[in-house]
């Protein structure tokens, strides 16, 4: 790292030199002392800089308060002129010292702006950053029908003030880093001291360190350069745009991974009950929170098993079905060219790419294309003979279950294995799915985020931890944090168990 020269002159050259006399960098001489003797400089990125806060506070400031006689007394006796201008003088908060090119250059194009001063090789990064943002708005990829409408942006330190606004302990832990040889992003994890668990965080660290990247443009590169395995289509790390859950996440004694420029924070350990949850199961009564995540799973089987159980059971197995729907069933496929398995095939692709034309059209058009192009398309194969009635039925359940699911990464881990298991349907029948299952649990079994086993609580069974996987007990019995994720301060009440509040007396 090469220092700052004693010569302002030299200085400045070398930035213009090493910024290629880039338009937007701002340099701004400015004399100092009644006589105007003393040299300084001020740099900041146009556009990622307060410009009246450089005025106000830096410009300003030193104009009035060097040209008295009283700082160039000071100087004269010798003291340091740095010192002075910032202890009375530079009227900011955020001052950190610069003293080689490599942290000017970062701190510059960070939105940071830079004083230096003639005759030392020294100069301050003062934080006046004041870029435009898109602010704080409801989550878009999430939404809420009770719960806070507030979601992320893309500025970091405005997620960090999100989730201390829910989480105000001093034991709220951040720790920040740049990751990028060329973008430099800005990477903080954030953890609840006395409740994390101390390898997952060194452990994180050690991932985070090892990232040797030029740019890190999204929290998805991250996510891809610290997950556990790389040959799996189910999820390890989880990732939203909603401060609560992240608050209630690290409640429970994970890590949050918030990156500057995007609004979704990863979260870990990530398991794989964790993406059938929702934040709102917590914000309605228990057995409603209980019936909807039961639903959740039950959408998970059908969205995972539908086609090729009905192509299993028409191929292999008719005589599971009863006489009249068989007979029905026969009907509806007397004129269709295919079998089951080409049916199924052709519908799901046609939806699959439905859907996709529906998420990058523009909203108001991309819903009216999925919607109306899945009707028409559907009743004209019908009409056509090209596939039977009840492989739409089949086709449109499986879709409609497949949106039920909170998080879109576990949709798509889904909808990629339901095209391999109608392939086993279609070869070996029931036998063929049942050997679909065995090696998909086998997998999902081996899996692991950051140590703690993708499965659990249901592998390794923990009993305790049951009351909020499956099924949502009461807030009053949901007295203990995760037993894997969270292994001291596991309890969350001051007396647990608390017991179940007894009914209002009538008066």
């Amino acid at each position: 790292m090469e220092a700052l020269k004693t010569s302002l002159e030299e200085n400045i050259q070398q930035v213009k030199a090493a910024l290629g006399n880039s338009g937007d960098i701002i340099i701004r001489e400015i004399p100092l002392g009644s006589e105007g003797k003393i040299k300084a400089a001020i740099l900041y990125t146009k556009g990622l800089v307060n410009t009246n806060s450089v005025h106000n506070f830096i410009i300003e400031s030193l104009m009035l308060d060097t040209r008295g006689t009283e700082f160039e007394q000071k100087v004269s006796s010798g003291q340091n002129a740095l010192q002075l201008i910032k202890d009375f003088a530079l009227t900011v908060g955020e001052i950190k010292d610069v003293t080689d090119f490599e942290t000017l250059f970062t701190t510059l194009l960070s939105g940071k702006t830079i004083f230096l001063l003639d005759g030392y090789t020294q100069g301050f990064a003062i934080g006046l950053a004041g870029w435009e943002n898109r602010g704080v708005t409801e989550p878009t990829s999430e939404s809420v029908i009770r719960g806070p409408k507030e979601g992320f942006s893309e500025t970091l330190f405005t997620n960090t003030a999100l989730i201390r606004r829910k989480i105000k302990d001093p034991n709220l832990w951040l720790e920040s880093r740049k990751i990028g040889r060329v973008t430099k992003t800005d990477v903080a994890i954030m953890f609840i001291k006395g409740i994390v668990n101390d390898k997952v965080v060194e452990e994180l660290r050690s991932r985070l360190d090892r990232i040797d990247i030029d740019g890190i443009l999204e929290s998805a590169y991250i996510e891809e350069l610290i997950q556990d395995e790389t040959y799996t289509p189910f999820p390890t790390v989880y990732n939203t745009e909603r401060p609560d859950v992240i608050a209630a996440g690290l409640l429970e004694g994970r890590v949050a991974i918030i990156i500057d420029g995007t609004p979704f924070v990863l979260l870990v350990p990530a398991l794989f009950g964790q993406f059938n949850q929702a934040a709102e199961d917590y914000y309605q009564r228990a057995d409603i929170g209980t019936l909807i995540r039961l639903l959740r799973y039950l959408s998970f089987f059908i969205a995972l098993l539908a086609p090729s159980l009905y192509i299993a059971i028409t191929t292999f197995h008719q005589e599971m079905i009863p006489t009249p729907l068989l007979i029905s069933l026969a009907a509806q496929r007397e004129g269709v060219p295919f079998p089951a398995f080409i049916e199924a095939l052709v519908m799901e692709m046609t939806f699959e790419i439905l859907r996709e034309a529906g998420v990058r059209l523009p909203r108001a058009v991309g819903q009216a294309v999925s919607i109306v192009g899945a009707l028409v398309i559907g009743q004209a194969a019908v009409e056509a003979g090209i596939i039977s009635a009840a492989m739409v039925i089949v086709v449109s359940i499986t879709a409609i279950a497949s949106f039920v699911f909170p998080s879109y990464n576990m949709a798509i881990s889904v909808r990629i294995l339901r095209f391999g298991l109608m392939g086993l349907a279609a070869s070996f029948g029931l036998f063929g799915i049942t050997l679909g299952l065995i090696a998909l649990v086998l997998h999902l079994c081996s899996l692991r985020s950051f140590g703690i086993p993708y499965m659990s609580p249901f592998a390794p069974f923990i009993l305790a931890d049951q009351k909020d996987m499956l099924f949502r007990l009461p807030q009053w019995a949901l007295f203990s944090r995760p037993r894997l994720i969270s292994q001291k301060n596991v309890i969350r009440e001051q007396n647990p168990p608390t017991p179940k509040p007894e009914p209002r007396k009538r008066l």
